[in-house]
């Protein structure tokens, strides 16, 4: 398992790295680069960059799905198992019923306030359909009305290397 998720972090970085390029190169953030909790919900959600299979990236596996490493950061006032009981009571469910892939979820040790989960999609088309579908559901929009949580939540969307063993 280790090694697995390694390889993960090793694509997260190898992704990140190329975001980084992008913005220096002047080109436009990736959709949901950082984002308040929710606000895909409140508006049109920006595209998902290309991620998944057949990138024209070096290194990248030609058979990779989309991953996307969401963080959480709960922020003063609110309450981190606010926010865990809503994935526990009611987002979990809702994840499984819109055909949601989740690979896992952490508790970083050294940070309480957060909350990292990892999402693996077909591509980025797949991605998007089920997040607009997740968003205007009426189960999901009670449940983020009644148990309010302020997060800050950064996404990093990331494709499998060729050599790694998740794909």
């Amino acid at each position: 398992m280790g090694m697995k998720l390694g390889s993960v972090v090793v694509a997260a970085l190898t992704i990140a790295g190329v975001a980084a390029q992008n913005l220096r190169a002047g080109q436009a953030a990736p959709a949901g680069q950082t984002a308040q909790a929710g606000q895909a919900a409140r508006g049109a959600a920006p595209q998902t960059p290309p991620c998944g299979p057949n990138l024209e990236i070096k290194n990248v596996a030609k058979d990779s799905r989309c991953f996307e490493l969401r963080t959480y950061t709960v922020r003063e006032g609110s309450s981190i198992d606010l926010l865990h009981s809503r994935f526990r009571d009611h987002t979990m469910a809702l994840f499984k019923k819109h055909g949601f892939t989740v690979v896992g979820f952490w508790q970083p040790v050294a940070k309480p306030n957060t909350l990292i989960y990892l999402l693996a999609y077909k591509d980025g088309a797949a991605r998007d359909a089920v997040w607009a579908a997740f968003n205007v559901d009426p189960e999901w929009v009670k449940a983020r009305t009644e148990m309010q949580v302020n997060v800050q939540v950064d996404s990093v969307f990331m494709s499998a290397t060729d050599y790694g063993p998740l794909k």
